[in-house]
């Protein structure tokens, strides 16, 4: 059995960092290639209430200065790394400079399935993780447009309120103004009411008047003809003269006068003697009390500020 060879642990450290700077540089190259997410660059994710101006006018997060690229960043393709490590492993397997255990498979399937979960799910990854950042911070953004609105209305309101001194003390003084022009109202409005009133009884007054006239006109005509046929009926010559009157009136010759006209006049001539000579003033007092009742109950219905005595006169309340 051969003995291992000096320095084989040098050996195998030295090519692991050489892989595994290589491995990190590639990754970074590609995450600068497409572009690192904002929420990758320490302090961008803070959350703050200032406008979104400042933000957008933050200078650009600093990202690493880009290599050449290739075979550990000398330019050359990385397909040349299978021949050198083809060239590099067969000696170290054949001399047992570097020995491959179980730590060492363990090491490579590790290493294998992070670069291919990195190749083939990184970009799936990075898009979660992007637009999780995004609907964050657009989370973040609507949060604070609401909250400028309501302040913005705050403002607004409490600006509006400065003039409400001014506005309260112009109220008060059309307030007085009013009252004034109230308490004037109310001093011209109790005559206004009172000749209102006034008006009305002696509207009503005229009204019981003209009716009482037109009853008694009524009765007087029926009363006459009653009269006037009586005494023509029970009277043969006021008959015979009657007729030749109207007889004469159809002939259109003179008639020399109209014996019922003259019946009717006589009849009124007597009557207006008899009431001049007679005392008796009973039927007038009876219409007097009954037309100051009426007026009455009507002031006192429509709340009148004076009533009608038995004389006839005004009573204040």
């Amino acid at each position: 059995e051969r003995p291992p060879p000096p320095n084989s642990g040098y050996l195998t450290t030295t090519m692991l960092r050489h892989a595994t700077s290589a491995v990190a540089r590639r990754a970074v190259l590609r995450s600068s290639a497409r572009g690192a997410p904002s929420c990758a660059v320490r302090g961008n994710m803070s959350f703050h209430a200032s406008a979104r101006k400042e933000e957008e006018a933050a200078p650009a997060a600093t990202l690493p200065e880009e290599s050449k690229g290739g075979l550990f960043g000398t330019g050359l393709s990385e397909w040349f790394a299978l021949p050198v490590g083809i060239a590099a492993a067969v000696p170290l397997i054949k001399f047992d400079w570097y020995v491959i255990n179980e730590e060492t498979q363990l090491m490579a399937v590790f290493i294998a399935f992070c670069v291919t979960l990195y190749t083939q799910g990184g970009d799936a990854i990075y898009k979660a993780l992007d637009q999780k950042a995004v609907d964050l911070l657009k989370e973040h953004n609507e949060a604070e447009d609401k909250v400028i609105a309501a302040l913005e209305h705050k403002l607004e309101f409490l600006q509006a309120g400065k003039n409400m001194v001014n506005d309260f003390e112009a109220v008060n003084a059309i307030r007085e103004t009013t009252y004034e022009k109230l308490n004037a109202a109310g001093q011209v409005k109790p005559q206004h009411d009172f000749k209102a009133q006034v008006e009305r009884m002696l509207t009503m007054i005229a009204a019981e008047e003209a009716s009482v006239t037109e009853k008694t006109k009524a009765a007087l005509m029926a009363e006459a003809t009653a009269s006037v046929t009586q005494k023509f009926s029970s009277d043969k010559a006021l008959k015979k003269a009657a007729l030749d009157s109207a007889i004469g009136a159809l002939k259109g010759g003179k008639t020399g006068g109209d014996p019922v006209q003259a019946a009717f006049v006589q009849f009124f001539k007597d009557k207006a003697k008899a009431a001049k000579a007679s005392k008796d003033d009973s039927e007038e007092k009876a219409q007097r009390e009954a037309m100051i009742a009426k007026m009455n109950s009507v002031a006192k219905n429509e709340g009148f500020f004076f009533q009608i005595d038995a004389q006839g006169k005004a009573a204040m309340l």
